[in-house]
C-alpha cells in the first residue's frame, strides 16, 4: 500500500504510474473522448500536486492555507459539464473544478492564480492577498467566506434571480439560460442554513417557480473527525421533493461527467432544481493541522488511497491506449516540477503590508450610474394610489410605503420580498398596494425563513437586481445575522471589491 503522508504518497503514486500498478479500468464511454479524459486528468493531477506543494510551502512559512481538495477531484468533471457562464458557489475542496473551468476561458492562468492565493499575495486576482478563496470574476465564481452551508441561501437567491431577470426581460450579470452550481460537503448537509435553503428552493419549485440550480453534495463520509452515518446523506437528499436526485461515484470520471450532463440538461429544460450526490474521499485529513491518525485506523486510511480517482482516471487512459505507465509517470514528474516553479514565483510576489491596504476593498467605489430625474409629475404618479393622503403629515410607516412606491417606479430592477409583503401589505402595511401596482414577480411573499430571505437578497443583487428584503421584527433577524455579517458584508473584502 502507498504511504499516507503527503511526501511519501507523491513518490509512491508516481512509482505506481511507472509500473502501471492501477485498478481495473471502468468501461469506456463512447461519448467521452480521449482528449476529454486527458484534460480532466490534467486538472485532477494539477489540483492534487498543487495541494501538496501548498503544504510544503506552509512548512516554510510561505503558504497559509492547507484545506486541500485531495480526493474531491471528481469535481473537475462537474466543471466540464457546465458552462463558464454558470455561476458557481463552491465548496472549499474545489481546486480541480477551478482549474478545469479555467480551460473554458482563454487567457486564464489558473494554476498561478491558485498559488498566489495559497501564498496570500497581493497579486491574487480575486482577494488581492486578503484570504485564500476560490473565486474569479471572469470565471463567474463568487468567492465564499466559509462553506459550512452559509453560501447556499445566496446560491438559491441567485438561481431565483436569474429566472426572474428572464421573466422581467432584464439583462443581469449572468445570462438568462444560466444555471447556478452550488457545492457543499456531507457534514454541511446537517446544518440548519443548508436545510433552510434547500427547503426554500423546494417550496418555490413546488409552486412552479423556476429555480435553475444544481446542488452538489461532495460526500466524503466525514466532517473533520465525525463520521456521517452510512446511508444518511443519500436518504436525506432523496427526500427533498421536488428536487430531482442524481448520484455519481466520484472514482469514475466518465460517470461523474455524464451524470452531471444529465442533471444540467434536466435543469435547463425544465427550470427545476436538482441535487447531485457525488461520492468522494478525503485525503491527508481535514486540513494541515489535522492529525487524521488520532481518530482513524491507519489501515482504513491506507485502503482509501487504493480507491483514488487519480489512479482510476490513469487506468482508463492506459486501457484506452492514450498513454502507458511510463508516460504517465513522466507527465506526473513534469507536472510536479512545473507546479514547484509556479509556486516559487508566487511565493516571491508582494503581500499586503498595511491596514490601509487591507481595508481598501471595504469602502465601495463611487458609482457612475445616472440616476432617474424626479419631478413633481413622477412623484405624483408614484403616489397616485393614495391621493386622499397627499400633502398631509403621515406616520413613518406611511412615508416608508411612499418611498418604496417611488423606488419601484424609478428602478425597474427593484424587487421587494419577505413574509406577508404581498396582498396583506406587511404586518405594519409598509408594503401596502405595492403588489397590486408592480405585480407578483416584483413583490413576493417568501417562505418563513429569514436566512433564505437575506440569501435571496444577496443572490438577486449579484444578478444585478436592487433587492429590498423585509424582516418583520428585529428579533427575527438574529437567527439570520450571518447572512448580513458573514456573507453580504464580507463579499467586497474577499473579492477585492469586484463583487460589491
Amino acid at each position: 500500500m502507498m504511504r499516507t503522508d503527503f511526501e511519501g504518497w507523491q513518490a509512491d503514486f508516481i512509482q505506481r504510474l511507472a509500473v502501471a500498478d492501477l485498478p481495473a479500468a471502468e468501461v469506456s464511454e463512447p461519448s467521452v473522448s480521449n482528449a476529454m479524459l486527458s484534460e480532466w486528468y490534467n486538472s485532477q493531477l494539477t489540483s492534487r500536486f498543487a495541494d501538496l506543494e501548498s503544504r510544503r510551502l506552509q512548512k516554510q512559512g510561505l503558504s497559509f492555507y492547507t484545506i486541500g481538495s485531495a480526493g474531491h477531484e471528481a469535481n473537475a468533471c462537474v466543471a466540464a459539464a457546465l458552462r463558464v457562464t454558470d455561476p458557481a458557489f463552491l465548496h472549499y475542496r474545489s481546486g480541480a473544478f477551478f482549474l478545469q473551468r479555467a480551460k473554458q476561458q482563454p487567457g486564464c492562468h489558473a494554476l498561478y492564480d491558485l498559488m498566489l492565493s495559497f501564498c496570500a499575495s497581493a497579486d491574487d486576482p480575486i482577494s488581492g492577498g486578503r484570504h485564500k478563496v476560490l473565486g474569479s470574476l471572469e470565471l463567474n465564481i463568487p468567492p465564499q467566506t466559509s462553506t459550512i452551508a452559509s453560501h447556499l441561501p445566496k446560491a438559491m437567491g441567485a438561481a431565483h434571480a436569474i429566472a426572474m431577470s428572464k421573466r422581467l426581460k432584464l439583462n443581469g450579470n449572468w445570462p438568462h439560460d444560466s444555471i447556478v452550481l452550488c457545492s457543499f460537503g456531507d457534514a454541511s448537509a446537517n446544518h440548519s442554513t443548508l436545510l433552510g435553503a434547500l427547503n426554500a428552493t423546494a417550496w418555490a419549485a413546488y409552486q412552479g417557480i423556476p429555480m435553475p440550480v444544481l446542488y452538489v453534495c461532495e460526500d466524503n463520509g466525514i466532517g473533520i473527525s465525525t463520521r456521517s452515518p452510512n446511508g444518511w446523506i443519500g436518504q436525506c437528499l432523496q427526500t427533498i421533493h421536488p428536487l430531482k436526485y442524481f448520484y455519481a461515484d466520484g472514482r469514475d470520471a466518465q460517470q461523474t461527467y455524464l451524470v452531471t450532463q444529465s442533471a444540467q440538461a434536466y435543469i435547463r429544460k425544465t427550470g427545476k432544481p436538482a441535487i447531485l450526490h457525488l461520492k468522494t474521499i478525503r485525503y491527508f485529513g481535514h486540513a494541515g493541522a489535522d492529525a487524521e491518525v488520532a481518530y482513524r485506523d491507519k489501515n482504513s486510511i491506507a485502503a482509501d488511497f487504493e480507491e483514488d480517482i487519480l489512479l482510476h482516471t490513469a487506468a482508463q487512459l492506459v486501457e484506452r491506449g492514450v498513454f502507458d505507465g511510463a508516460e504517465l509517470a513522466q507527465h506526473a514528474q513534469n507536472t510536479k516540477a512545473r507546479i514547484q516553479r509556479v509556486a516559487a514565483e508566487a511565493a516571491n510576489r508582494p503581500r499586503l503590508k498595511t491596514a490601509t491596504a487591507i481595508k481598501s476593498s471595504i469602502v465601495p467605489q463611487a458609482k457612475t450610474q445616472i440616476l432617474p430625474v424626479r419631478s413633481e409629475q413622477s412623484i405624483a404618479a408614484a403616489l397616485s394610489f393614495d391621493k386622499r393622503n397627499a400633502g398631509q403629515p403621515q406616520p413613518l410607516g406611511k412615508m416608508l410605503n411612499w418611498a418604496l412606491h417611488e423606488a419601484m417606479q424609478d428602478y425597474p430592477n427593484t424587487l421587494l420580498f419577505g413574509e406577508d409583503v404581498g396582498k396583506k401589505g406587511g404586518v405594519y402595511h409598509v408594503t401596502h398596494a405595492l403588489r397590486d401596482r408592480f405585480g407578483p414577480n416584483r413583490v413576493m411573499n417568501t417562505v418563513l425563513d429569514e436566512q433564505s430571505i437575506l440569501g435571496l437578497a444577496i443572490g438577486a443583487a449579484q444578478q444585478g437586481f436592487l433587492p429590498i428584503p423585509e424582516i418583520q421584527f428585529l428579533a427575527y433577524v438574529h437567527n439570520a445575522e450571518d447572512q448580513i455579517r458573514g456573507e453580504a458584508a464580507t463579499l467586497p473584502f474577499f473579492s477585492n471589491g469586484q463583487y460589491d
